[in-house]
C-alpha cells in the first residue's frame, strides 16, 4: 500500500474530521480513501457510458433480445 501525505488548511482538516465522524468512518484517512475510490469508480463509469454512447446504434431490448441473453446466461 502506498503512503500519500496530504497537507490541508485547518478549516479543511476540521471539515474532513467532521465528515468522517458524521458518516461513520473510523478515521479521516478512511473517509478520504473512500472519496478517492468513489471518484475513480465515477470516472470508470463515465468512460463506459461514453464508450457505449459512441459505439453506434443499439438494438432494441425486446422479448427476443432477452431470450437470447437468457440462453447465454444458462450455458
Amino acid at each position: 500500500m502506498a503512503i500519500v501525505k496530504v497537507h490541508l488548511p485547518e478549516d479543511l482538516s476540521s471539515f474532513v474530521d467532521r465528515q468522517a465522524a458524521k458518516h461513520g468512518y473510523n478515521s479521516a484517512v478512511d473517509y478520504l480513501s473512500d472519496l478517492v475510490r468513489k471518484q475513480r469508480d465515477l470516472e470508470i463509469l463515465l468512460g463506459q457510458l461514453l464508450e457505449g454512447a459512441n459505439s453506434g446504434p443499439g438494438r432494441e431490448a425486446d422479448e427476443i433480445w432477452f431470450a437470447e441473453m437468457l440462453k447465454q446466461v444458462n450455458r
